[in-house]
């Protein structure tokens, strides 16, 4: 290669290249630099890598290095990086395998017929022995990527399956990956490998700053480790090696999206499973899972929609419905209310004609459910034919029985004013029962208030069911303030910390939207009940805490803080129940009238509150609630 640039002290330097102005000059140049780069041992290698690194990020659909060979270069140097350990430890040669395995990830994730070329040069080789772990974890996290990538595009899916222990390989990682982490680099900060420091932090050091990028790349490497295994998923004939019990069990628990936003996790996985046949059985059939699927699915999540679809589709299944009804049924009829979710239209006409036929199937003896399951759904109906009597009703009507719920929801307040829950309750299950189903707004509030008496009377599953259904019903969706924080109250009362977060951050988040005095941040603080109740359950959701425990580094819950940053002094926590404001546990009832617009068709209404982003609510790792910072 001829040397450009009269300055460079480097014959053949890749940037000299990149500035020589003849097109058909540099094109040769370059050409000829892709093809002697691996069989040179010169210093400074690792700049011009870092070089197409950057620009792999920058321009991943340019065509330009896919056409001179790119891929066959990067494909060289994983493998020389593999076999000659002397060069690998030479100089900063270390960082080569991992910048050449991104460039191949960077190159492929959006256009097919680069895909195509980066299998036809022979990248998928050397990334299954990163994959396996010859190198280290970071290594393993750019392969299991790029491996993602080809995996997705059906022309080159096929030369991905045909290396048999990719899957198993994924499957593997996904399970161990943030233990492998947690106890190759965050455990030990002195041990730490000086390149993979430099890696997550490019430059901006600091222990603190190492450790939460490490938490980020963990989950990542799980994340990704689960789209790799996706794509195999939508095969029937890889399905008896992916539907394993003990992997099947982790699934729901990888809740890597809390890090990564843009991934649906474990159950993004377990809806493609269970949109086959084959994929159902093993589903139903293992323990705790769709107990999981339940709580998944009455959350306040953009993955709430996965969950629905598995619990569907195995109550539709005759095979596995009768395993599956008991258990899904309570979830389901708590959010037949829903209209649209997602792209889900009349999601709740969904989950009502389904369990319409399940009553259906019980009658010709096929699928026996339990009478508690056939009287939940047989409510469920009569409600829906109520809401068509009423349509029937005449306004007046209707509105002498608005009328007649409100005074005795009026009693109920009083009654819970008093300090007799109990009757409370009873009252507001009365003004349930008289309210008009079109009045939903005032059915928010009954069922709102009804499950703070549940929380105070320590029944955390009804509190659960009362405050998801007055999510479903809330315009718009999910978003009334004081039932997400009632139902993070009743999760942290059962222990479900992941859940019970989620709910604590988008009460924080509708606070800074809400007109309500009593909910409205004062001047911009986050309150420090809700404060007190994120830290907790961020202490309890720790991505690392199973490793951790497993090590031996935390044995109980306020432990976990000597990692994570937080105070550990359990006793600031209070109970479930007495973390709210103000009156022994009591907080304000909601009391508010329907007015006219109440009559308006729900699509006409217009959404006066702003959509908090995924990034404001789903940070919950790796961020501290500070003053100011929701």
């Amino acid at each position: 290669m001829d040397k450009v640039s009269q300055d460079c002290p480097y014959p053949g330097c890749f940037f000299c290249v990149m500035k020589e102005g003849n097109p058909s000059k540099r094109r040769a140049s370059i050409l000829k630099f892709f093809r002697d780069l691996p069989s040179q041992d010169d210093d400074g290698q690792v700049l011009p890598i870092s070089g197409l690194w950057n620009t792999a990020m920058a321009h991943p659909n340019d065509p330009e290095f896919i056409e001179l060979g790119i891929f066959q270069c990067m494909a060289a140097l994983i493998w020389k990086g593999l076999k000659n350990h002397r060069w690998l430890a030479h100089d900063q040669n270390i960082y080569i395998p991992y910048y050449a395995a991104h460039i191949i990830g960077s190159y492929t994730m959006n256009m097919e017929e680069f895909a195509e070329t980066a299998v036809h040069a022979g990248v998928i080789p050397p990334l299954v022995e990163l994959l396996s772990g010859r190198l280290t974890w970071v290594e393993q996290r750019v392969a299991v990527r790029a491996l993602g990538h080809l995996s997705t595009y059906a022309s080159t899916f096929p030369a991905v399956a045909s290396h048999g222990k990719i899957l198993e390989l994924s499957i593997q990682l996904a399970m161990s990956s943030l233990e492998m982490v947690y106890s190759h680099f965050y455990q030990y900060v002195d041990r730490r490998v000086s390149y993979h420091c430099d890696l997550l932090t490019r430059g901006m050091g600091g222990v603190e700053m190492e450790s939460r990028k490490a938490e980020e790349w963990a989950s990542q490497l799980q994340c990704w480790s689960l789209q790799l295994i996706n794509c195999f998923a939508f095969k029937p004939d890889f399905l008896p090696t992916i539907c394993k019990t003990e992997f099947l069990m982790k699934l729901p628990g990888m809740w890597g999206g809390l890090v990564n936003e843009n991934s649906p996790a474990g159950i993004g996985l377990l809806r493609t499973i269970c949109h086959h046949k084959l994929g159902r059985g093993p589903v139903a059939s293992c323990p705790g899972i769709i107990e999981a699927l339940c709580n998944i699915a009455c959350s306040s999540d953009d993955w709430q929609y996965m969950a629905i679809d598995c619990l569907l589709w195995l109550l539709q299944d005759p095979n596995t419905c009768h395993k599956v009804i008991d258990k899904a049924v309570p979830a389901l009829v708590d959010l037949a209310e829903i209209t649209n979710l997602g792209d889900h239209k009349k999601l709740g006409d969904s989950i009502v004609n389904v369990l319409q036929e399940c009553i259906q199937f019980q009658g010709t003896g096929r699928n026996p459910i339990s009478n508690r399951t056939k009287e939940l759904i047989e409510e469920l109906l009569n409600s829906r034919q109520r809401l068509k009597w009423e349509k029937n009703m005449p306004k007046e009507d209707l509105h002498i029985k608005q009328a007649a719920a409100l005074v005795v929801k009026l009693e109920g307040n009083s009654l819970f004013s008093s300090g007799n829950i109990a009757g409370a309750a009873s009252k507001y299950s009365e003004a349930l029962a008289l309210c008009p189903m079109r009045s939903k707004k005032e059915r928010v509030v009954l069922y709102s208030n009804r499950a703070q008496c549940h929380l105070l009377l320590q029944q955390p599953l009804a509190a659960i069911s009362d405050a998801t259904r007055a999510l479903c019903l809330h315009n718009p969706l999910n978003r009334h303030a004081k039932s997400l924080w009632r139902r993070a109250q009743a999760y942290d009362m059962l222990g479900l910390a992941k859940e019970s977060l989620l709910d604590a951050i988008l009460f924080i988040n509708e606070c800074s939207h809400s007109n309500d005095p009593d909910l409205s941040l004062r001047q911009n603080k986050v309150p420090d009940y809700a404060e007190r109740l994120v830290k907790k359950q961020m202490r309890a959701a720790w991505l690392f805490r199973e490793a951790a425990i497993k090590h031996g580094r935390v044995h109980c819950e306020g432990d976990a803080g000597n990692f994570y940053g937080h105070d550990t002094d359990d006793s600031e926590w209070e109970t479930a129940s007495e973390s709210d404001i103000g009156n022994d546990g009591r907080d304000e009832m909601d009391d508010y009238d329907d007015d006219d617009s109440e009559w308006k068709n729900e699509d006409e209404r217009k959404d006066k509150y702003d959509k908090p982003s995924l990034k404001d609510i789903k940070h919950g790792y790796n961020v501290q609630l500070a003053e100011g910072e929701p």
